[in-house]
């Protein structure tokens, strides 16, 4: 019996660019949690979560109760993230043991595929798909983030404005391949994102679209604007906040909608269900739990006719990975997955396994998550992180420095 022997929790920053959306804009790092679960045997399971400083604090509290864990009870670990945590304390009403559970679930999957040599996506029931595709993410952004020497501008140029967009989109779609596209919206009034979009879908016939303005449209502008674009859109992404204020919408248009805000934890279903609210959920393994429980999700969604997509924060390989087990297994994940991984310039992984091929990436086929620790590359974003004074995602303050006036657009059009 392979056992957790001990585990070690490395907080990183890496450089994010300043994109632009609902609450403000992406402060010049973004930060993660690398998790290393040794086992008795000398395996090493890996693992990626957010690395606020309230979560690590949280993420320690369970990492010292890990040892002695079979590293193939998952049920037991569940058990020991819910005696450790106290109610509460996650927003937007996510479970928070899901939320502290889902990166150690990760880590105990990957040392069990090394332990057996085998994939991920094996001990998940098998691979439906041998790669996944994901979606182009366009941001509205500033050229680069001011008064920071050497990071202005970036090689991604300003884009604040339907033009902006679209060169964007054609150096991602180049670049990368995709052949779904995704438009970050909530930071101009509707009418000027509508017209991206619609600039968008002329430029790229071929392409699914759907825009995500994070519900800051309110109930009436979200039934204009999807009359408006009907026929161009793949879904409408939380144009309005709350599963109330989604049914409404839902009532007066033929355009799915989608969500990763009403509909972020499994309490949450029942009543989206019974409100016809949503029409796709967009599956995150980091707040809904791991792999495993997110396969649960599928399963659900399945039983009441919903669609299934992926949501995607600033992340590094190890979830790259991760999602795309994930995605590899799960027979009714069939839109196009969101990343934020083409944002990124730095990365805690040696290279070589992750690659878009045409807007796909092929499920690693190596034991475990398939992907290699680069321990450099982690001590060097850590000496980032301890550097860099951020300890916490604050998009709102950070633009507060440069527009004291800014306030997040939630259902403000």
């Amino acid at each position: 019996m392979s056992t957790v022997a001990r585990i070690e929790l490395t907080p990183v920053a890496f450089a994010d660019p300043p994109l632009l959306n609902v609450s403000g804009v992406h402060e010049p790092f973004a930060l993660r949690t690398i998790v290393q679960m040794w086992t008795d045997d000398g395996l090493v399971g890996l693992g990626e979560t957010y690395a606020s400083d309230d979560h690590l604090a949280r993420l320690q509290a369970v990492a010292d109760v890990l040892p002695g864990l079979d590293v193939f009870d998952l049920n037991g670990l569940r058990r020991r993230v819910s005696t450790v945590l106290a109610p509460g304390g996650i927003p937007n009403h996510q479970d928070p043991v899901d939320v502290v559970m889902s990166p150690f679930e990760v880590a105990l999957l990957d040392a069990q595929g090394k332990q057996l040599g085998r994939p991920v996506v094996d001990l998940l029931g098998g691979a439906v798909r041998d790669e996944v595709s994901f979606s182009a993410y366009l941001f509205y952004k500033w050229a680069g983030h001011p008064g920071r020497p050497g990071q202005e501008p970036d090689s991604w140029a300003e884009a604040l404005d339907p033009d902006g967009i679209m060169r964007q989109a054609r150096t991602m779609i180049e670049q990368y391949g995709f052949t779904a596209i995704k438009l970050k919206g909530g930071v101009f009034p509707p009418e000027q994102e509508a017209e991206a979009v619609r600039a968008l879908a002329a430029a790229f016939p071929e392409h699914k679209l759907r825009i995500d303005p994070n519900c800051a449209w309110t109930v009436d502008t979200s039934i204009r604007l999807a009359r408006e674009l009907s026929g161009i859109l793949e879904y409408l992404e939380d144009p309005t906040p709350g599963i109330d204020g989604m049914a409404e919408v839902a009532q007066h248009t033929e355009i799915p909608l989608a969500t990763n805000m009403c509909v972020v934890a499994f309490a949450h279903l029942k009543p989206a269900v019974l409100a016809d609210a949503v029409q796709v959920v967009l599956s995150d393994h980091h707040y809904w739990g791991g792999l495993r429980r997110s396969q649960l999700l599928g399963g659900i969604c399945g039983m009441f006719g919903l669609g299934l997509s992926m949501h995607s924060n600033s992340h590094l390989g190890i979830s790259l990975a991760a999602m795309t087990h994930l995605a590899a297994a799960t027979p009714n994940l069939t839109y196009a997955c969101d990343t934020h991984y083409p944002w990124k310039t730095e990365d805690v992984i040696k290279p070589g396994v992750l690659s878009f091929e045409s807007g796909s990436v092929r499920v690693p086929s190596g034991p475990g998550l398939g992907v290699e620790l680069d321990d450099d590359a982690l001590g060097e974003l850590h000496e980032q992180y301890l550097r860099c004074g951020i300890r916490k995602r604050d998009d709102t303050t950070y633009m507060r420095t440069f527009h004291p006036a800014f306030t997040p657009n939630t259902a403000r059009w």
